[in-house]
């Protein structure tokens, strides 16, 4: 089985302004990780180094997001190719995505993914045959 994961998941790790959401996050890239199932993609990596050194409170130093990036790179990446652009595009219109939205999960389909995590998505929604998974929903849902 392989779970893309979406950038959002992986900022969650080092947000401590959301500590049910890092706690998930966590968990399920340390299981993802050691089942070996996980993959990215070049603009998870390129949206990742923006949101960790920008977004979060504390943020991350640039050279604090390089070694992430670093490591993060060792794992299973897609390169975004003009092609993926392209398809992405035609699910941008197909769908209704925003473009970044449907840059991800062209990517995710491409690596052969059974699982896209995101947020960003409608957890439950199916698109090309790819399950979007929201890994948050429990966690936000509890007291």
């Amino acid at each position: 089985m392989r779970v893309f994961v979406d950038t959002n998941v992986l900022v969650y790790r080092f947000d401590s302004g959301a500590p049910k959401k890092r706690d998930v996050a966590r968990a399920e890239f340390r299981r993802l990780v050691m089942e070996r199932s996980i993959v990215i993609s070049t603009q998870v990596l390129q949206e990742f180094f923006v949101a960790a050194t920008r977004r979060l409170n504390p943020p991350l130093s640039s050279d604090q997001a390089e070694v992430v990036i670093g490591y993060l790179s060792r794992l299973p990446v897609v390169q975004i190719s003009t092609r993926t652009i392209l398809e992405a595009v035609a699910l941008h219109r197909r769908f209704s995505l925003s473009f970044w939205d449907a840059l991800i999960v062209r990517s995710a389909l491409e690596a052969g993914a059974d699982t896209l995590y995101t947020e960003d998505l409608q957890e439950g929604q199916v698109i090309e045959g790819l399950p979007i998974v929201n890994p948050f929903s429990l966690a936000t849902r509890e007291p």
